[in-house]
C-alpha cells in the first residue's frame, strides 16, 4: 500500500470520529495558541523598552556615584557625594567623545499652586540636558546659562503639573508656583511623553537649573548624578574610556584602587533589559509549553482507545498482506494528522489573539516568524513521539487473535 492510500485511510478514520478527533486536537490547539501568545507578549515587550530607551538617545551615558565601602558596610550610591563641580567642569575641558554634559541633581517634593498641589520630582539640570534626552519644550522657552550662573527660580515643567494645578490645556508660562516653599516661575512646558513601560508617569517632572536645585532646594554641593552624549552609539565604549580616565585623575584614585562611580550606556541597558525580558519570556513559553505535554498525552490516550475499538479492522489488513510497518505507518499518520491540525488551528487563534485582545488589554504584542515554524514542528514531533507505542502496539498484533476479538 502506497503512502498516498494511507494517508485516504487515516484521514476517513479521523474523519469518521469527528468529536473526539476534535477534542484530542484541543489540547494542542490550547497549547500552541498560549505558546505564541507568550513569545508575542515577551518580544513585544522588548520591542517596546529598547523603542522606548532609544527615543532617550542610544548615546546616552549616565555616571552615578559608585558603590563605596565604610567601615564593610555598602554605601547608598544616592547618598554619596562623589560626583562634584570640579568633575563637571573638567569633563567640559577635556571631552572628545562626548558632545553634551549635564549635571544632574534631584528632590522630590509637593508642588503648590493656589488652592492645588500635587507630588513631583524636580530635576536640577543644565542647558544640554534636553538634548541629551531628546526632549522639547512645547510652549515657552528652556532656561538658560544665564539663569544657571544666576541660580534662577525658573522652571520647565512637564504636562501632568501644568493639568494637576492649572486644568486641562491651561497656559501656565509665567505663573509662579511653589516648591518646597522656594517661588519657582514657570518658563517652558515640555511636550507629552506620556508613561512608560514601566507605568511611570514622564510628563509629572520639572527641570530647573542645577544650581537652583543645589543651592536653593536641595541645600548641596554634589550631584546626583552626570548624564552625557557620547559622539555617536559606536563610540560609547571610547567615551567611557575617557570619562573613567578623567574621574580617577580627578578623585586621585590609585592605580589598585576601585572606581568610586559607575558609568553605564544606553546600549548596555537596552542589551540588560532584552535579557530580562528574554529569561521572562521562556519562563512564559516552558509553562504554556506544559499544556502541549498533557495534551501529546491526550493524543496517546485516544489512538491507544482507536487501535482497541479497531483491532478486528487491523486483524483483516494483515490477513490480506498488510505488514505491521504498514500498520504502524498508518496510526502514526492519524496521529500527526490531528497533531497537525491542531496545531495549525492553534496557530490560527495564537496570531488573532496577539494581533488584536492582547493590544485590547493594554500589552505590547509582537509575533515572531520564528515562533511559527516552531509550532509546526513541535506539532508533528508530538505526533510522532506519542503516536508511535499506539502505532507499535497495532503492528505487533497477531493477526488470528486480532480477527477472532469482539
Amino acid at each position: 500500500m502506497n503512502i498516498l492510500n494511507l494517508f485516504k485511510v487515516s484521514l476517513r478514520a479521523v474523519a469518521s470520529n469527528k468529536m473526539r478527533s476534535f477534542l484530542s486536537m484541543l489540547g494542542i490547539i490550547i497549547g500552541v495558541a498560549a505558546v505564541i501568545i507568550m513569545m508575542a507578549i515577551g518580544q513585544g515587550s522588548k520591542e517596546s523598552i529598547r523603542k522606548e530607551l532609544s527615543t532617550m538617545g542610544t548615546n546616552l551615558l549616565t555616571i552615578r556615584p559608585g558603590a563605596d565601602m565604610r567601615g564593610g558596610v555598602r554605601q547608598d550610591p544616592s547618598a554619596m557625594q562623589t560626583l562634584k563641580m570640579a568633575d563637571y567642569e573638567r569633563i567640559m575641558r577635556e571631552k572628545k567623545f562626548v558632545t553634551k554634559v549635564s549635571p544632574e541633581v534631584t528632590s522630590s517634593g509637593q508642588v503648590i499652586y493656589g488652592n492645588n498641589n500635587t507630588n513631583t520630582s524636580m530635576y536640577g539640570e543644565s542647558t544640554d540636558y534636553l538634548s541629551i534626552k531628546q526632549w522639547d519644550v512645547e510652549k515657552g522657552e528652556c532656561f538658560t546659562d544665564e539663569d544657571i550662573k544666576k541660580a534662577a527660580k525658573v522652571v520647565v515643567v512637564g504636562a501632568t503639573v501644568v493639568k494637576e494645578l492649572f486644568g486641562e490645556n491651561a497656559d501656565p508660562i509665567g505663573k509662579t508656583v511653589r516648591f518646597k516653599s522656594i517661588p519657582m516661575r514657570i518658563i517652558g512646558v515640555l511636550k507629552s511623553k506620556g508613561y512608560n513601560s514601566w507605568g511611570m508617569d514622564q510628563d509629572n517632572v520639572m527641570i530647573a537649573p542645577y544650581t537652583t536645585v543645589m543651592k536653593r532646594l536641595a541645600a548641596q554641593t554634589w550631584f546626583s548624578s552626570i548624564v552625557c552624549s557620547a559622539v555617536t552609539e559606536e563610540l560609547s565604549d571610547a567615551a567611557i574610556e575617557e570619562l573613567t580616565q578623567i574621574l580617577r585623575d580627578n578623585h586621585k584614585l590609585k592605580e589598585e584602587a576601585a572606581d568610586d562611580f559607575t558609568i553605564r550606556s544606553q546600549a548596555e541597558m537596552m542589551e540588560t533589559m532584552s535579557s530580562t525580558m528574554d529569561t521572562v519570556t521562556i519562563i512564559l513559553v516552558v509553562a504554556a509549553a506544559f499544556s502541549l505535554l498533557v495534551a501529546g498525552i491526550g493524543i496517546m490516550n485516544i489512538m491507544l482507545v482507536s487501535v482497541t475499538e479497531r483491532t478486528k479492522e487491523i486483524g483483516l489488513r494483515m490477513a490480506v498482506g498488510a505488514t505491521g510497518p504498514v500498520i504502524s505507518l498508518q496510526f502514526l499518520i492519524e496521529s500527526v494528522l490531528i497533531s497537525l491540525t491542531g496545531g495549525l488551528l492553534g496557530i490560527l487563534v495564537g496570531f488573532i489573539a496577539s494581533e488584536w485582545a492582547v493590544p485590547a488589554f493594554g500589552m505590547p504584542s509582537s509575533v515572531p516568524a520564528w515562533s511559527v515554524y516552531v509550532s509546526f514542528f513541535v506539532c508533528v514531533c508530538i505526533g510522532v513521539l506519542f503516536g508511535y507505542i499506539p502505532a507499535q502496539k497495532a503492528a505487533n498484533m497477531d493477526p488470528i487473535e486480532a480477527i477472532r476479538h469482539e
